[in-house]
Parts: structure tokens; C-alpha cells; sequence
């Protein structure tokens, strides 16, 4: 999940366009503040009266990214097979959130069997272009969503839910900003022209900050060091996320992945970040606060 500043190909923030109410990246701000709001309160609903309904809530929107990824992928003709990749996409966060780690390696991989096996009546040509690509996928997504579940499983799973989603968006909201208003010295020029250092450096601030509050304030056992180094392990991941996000985009020739969320762009636009950030959030907490402490 980033926001422009992050630097997609939409057009992010450098401190070297114009201000308006569309901001400096070309967007509507107001709208994208409005999407981004109902976003989080319907995640903070569904966390605080029944954890499951965040369960089946991302599992929606992990199944629209899938759907966006796959459709981008077939428009230079790779045909990642969707029907296993989907299945494997409902049966992993279950899976992971009732049994654990173990049971989601076992989906993760079956699910890769399972596209290696669907795609061959269609022929050896372009086999192991589309199966490469359904592989992908299977780890981009499948896996990384059942990361997410195995954080939510624990008696503080809402808690540590919280933690994970806001640390990254924190790294995103800093980096828009500073971004947009300080934003001179590219990062990365060839992969996402607008991502700037000063960017990155607003990142970083806002994401420890974030996370050295929230471990201390919201989970038992959580130090605000524990925070400070998790926000900062985030500012990595997040970045890396947008990168990855804006490699495809770039190797496919596409602006965004969609048009669902409005001021936002696609689905996979705003889950990028939080995609490649969950592994490391579970990890960390786990090596910090470990589950059931």
C-alpha cells in the first residue's frame, strides 16, 4: 500500500509540481482521503466485533488484487492460471488462522502444484511462461496472505493487525508528505522517477514513531524499542513493496493495476506495500513478543 509520494508511475510527489486540490501526483486528495478513511474503519470494525469478518475481508481484497495481477499479466499474453491461484487464495489465510504455519505451507505449496497441473491440457507452448507467472502470484499473494492471518490468529491478534497496517501506512503518509513539500534528490530514477529521499527520510520518522507508540501502548510485554525497530524494518519493506509494484507496472507498460478504489488506482496499488511488509511484521513480533506471552 503507498501512497504517491511512494513514487508509482502515476506520478508522486517531489516537491516540483504545482499545489491543487488534485495534489501535486495528479489525484484528488480529498477522495483518496475519503477511500482511505473508509478503508481503515471498516478494517477497525471488523477487528473489534468479530476478527473473522477481517479474515474474509482480506481474503476479498487479496482475491481483487489476484484478479487485477492475473488481468495485467494477460495483457503481454501470460496466462497465469486463476482457478487454483484462487482457491489457494480462500484456503491459505483460513488454513494458516486454524492451524498455522505449517498448514499454510502446505496450501502454499499444493497451490503451486495445483497451477503446474491446471495449466498443462492447454499445451507446452507458453507452459512454463504462464506457470512462472501463476507461481508468482501463488507467493505474492497466497502466502503473504496467509502471513497476514497468522498475525491475527493470537488472543492479540487485533492488536497485532494493528500495529502491522498502521506502522506501513505511516511510512507511506510520512513519505507523501515530505515527498510533496521537501521532495528534491531522486531515489530510484529508472524504476520510480518520484520517489525521493526526502520521502524516504519522512518514511522512516513517521513509520518509528508509529511503531515505538503502538508496541508500547497496545500490545503486553510490547517496549517502545521493540516499535522503533519494527517501523524501521517497515520504512525498508514498504519501499521495497512500491518498488516491486512499480517494476511490474513498468515491465507491463501499465499506469495502475485498476480504477476500483477511487483516488487510489487498483486494488494491488494500495496492498503492495503492506504485502511485502507482512512477513517481516510477523517475524519481528514473534521475535519481540512472541504469541500467547
Amino acid at each position: 500500500m503507498e501512497l504517491d509520494a511512494s513514487g508509482e508511475p502515476a506520478g508522486s510527489p517531489t516537491g516540483e509540481d504545482k499545489p491543487s486540490v488534485k495534489n501535486r501526483a495528479g489525484r484528488n486528495l480529498p477522495i483518496a482521503i475519503g477511500v482511505g478513511v473508509a478503508l481503515g474503519a471498516l478494517v477497525l470494525l471488523s477487528l473489534y466485533t468479530v476478527r473473522e469478518i477481517f479474515l474474509a475481508v482480506m481474503v476479498v481484497f487479496l482475491l481483487l488484487g489476484m484478479q487485477e495481477l492475473t488481468k495485467a499479466f494477460a495483457t503481454r499474453g501470460i496466462q497465469a492460471p486463476f482457478a487454483p491461484l484462487a482457491v489457494g487464495m480462500v484456503l491459505a489465510p483460513v488454513a494458516a488462522y486454524v492451524w498455522g504455519p505449517i498448514a499454510l505451507v502446505a496450501v502454499a505449496a499444493l497451490t503451486v502444484l495445483a497451477v503446474l497441473v491446471v495449466r498443462m491440457p492447454e499445451g507446452s507452448e507458453g507452459y512454463v511462461r504462464d506457470t512462472t507467472a501463476g507461481v508468482f502470484v501463488a507467493g505474492y499473494l497466497v502466502l503473504m496472505g496467509g502471513v497476514v492471518a497468522l498475525l491475527l490468529a493470537p488472543d492479540d491478534g487485533a492488536e497485532r493487525i494493528v500495529v502491522f497496517i498502521a506502522v506501513t501506512v505511516s511510512s507511506d503518509i510520512g513519505g507523501y508528505f515530505a515527498g510533496a513539500f521537501l521532495g528534491k534528490h531522486k531515489m530510484a530514477p529508472t524504476i520510480s522517477p518520484k520517489k525521493t529521499w526526502e520521502g524516504v527520510a519522512g518514511s522512516a520518522l513517521t513509520c518509528m514513531l508509529v511503531g515505538a507508540w503502538l508496541l508500547w501502548w497496545r500490545l503486553d510485554d510490547g517496549r517502545w524499542w521493540h516499535g522503533l525497530l519494527i517501523g524501521l524494518a517497515v520504512v525498508v519493506t514498504a519501499i521495497v513493496g512500491d518498488l516491486i509494484e512499480s517494476m511490474i507496472k513498468r515491465d507491463l507498460a501499465i499506469k495502475d493495476m485498476g480504477t476500483l478504489l477511487p483516488g487510489h488506482g487498483g486494488v494491488m496499488d494500495r496492498l503492495d506495500s503492506l504485502v511485502a511488509s507482512a512477513p517481516v511484521v510477523w517475524l519481528l513480533l514473534e521475535l519481540f513478543v512472541p504469541a500467547g506471552t
